[in-house]
């Protein structure tokens, strides 16, 4: 797997930090001309400092239009991982109508969106790709207070099996990677308190939250040739949450 990445175009979305940083970071130290896009100026200009020779392309992905404009400039991708977004805590009777919809906008639409101008460009370039869309264990677990964000995952896990249906016959996969709490940078902070953590916790039979680089090697898998019979899964990063 080391050597299939050297000189693979990859996009990224959400690559400036926490688990599309580590995924972007991996890609690169593989040998992939890497591109991240994003809605963070800051985080994109701190990173492409850092990262000369990662591509970096900023982008609002609420704007449908926009973005297809964007994605389309930046070429033809063999590989595409949608990372990117949003997570708005609220319950069911609560859960307001803006937060469904900034929550499926851009954990559901932009992924259809991005994905329709990449895997256009792989067909008509011939290009046999793969497609990782990062979903979440709550896409089949029902979690409190996160209505919008278990409703936007299950989407994504159903729109990934048809994305697998209709591409596969132009030879490029899809598949989604589910995780569970996974320890970036923002996730320590969350939930390292033991009153926050214990009950999850209790549910995870190997007893801990994951770390980015066991989400990392999960999507490089799927994305690699070391996966070329692999379409149309869900494949859990949670330690086992989804297995009680």
């Amino acid at each position: 797997m080391d050597k299939y990445f050297k000189g693979k175009r990859i996009l990224v979305t959400g690559g400036c930090q926490g688990i599309g940083r580590g995924i972007a970071l991996e890609l690169w130290r593989l040998g992939a001309n890497v591109v991240i896009i994003s809605n963070n100026a800051d985080n994109l200009n701190t990173l492409k400092k850092e990262y000369p020779s990662i591509d970096i392309a900023y982008v609002d992905l609420n704007d449908w239009s926009e973005t297809r404009k964007v994605v389309d400039s930046l070429g033809v991708f063999d590989g595409l991982v949608n990372n990117a977004g949003v997570i708005k805590i609220e319950s069911f009777l609560d859960c307001s109508a803006a937060s469904l919809d900034v929550t499926l906008t851009v954990n559901v639409k932009a992924v259809v969106n991005i994905s329709q101008v990449v895997a256009k460009k792989m067909i008509e370039n011939n290009v046999k790709g793969s497609i990782v869309n990062i979903s979440s264990q709550a896409s089949k677990a029902a979690l409190k207070d996160h209505l919008s964000y278990c409703a936007s995952k299950g989407a994504v896990d159903s729109l990934t099996r048809v994305m697998a249906l209709e591409l596969g016959p132009h030879g490029i996969r899809a598949n989604t990677v589910n995780p569970t709490v996974i320890m970036t940078d923002l996730g320590r902070r969350v939930w390292s308190p033991p009153e926050k953590s214990k009950d999850m916790l209790s549910k995870i039979p190997l007893g801990r939250f994951g770390e980015v680089q066991e989400v990392v090697n999960a999507v490089l898998f799927l994305l690699s040739s070391s996966a070329s019979m692999i379409s149309g899964v869900n494949l859990p990063v949670d330690g086992g949450f989804l297995a009680t």
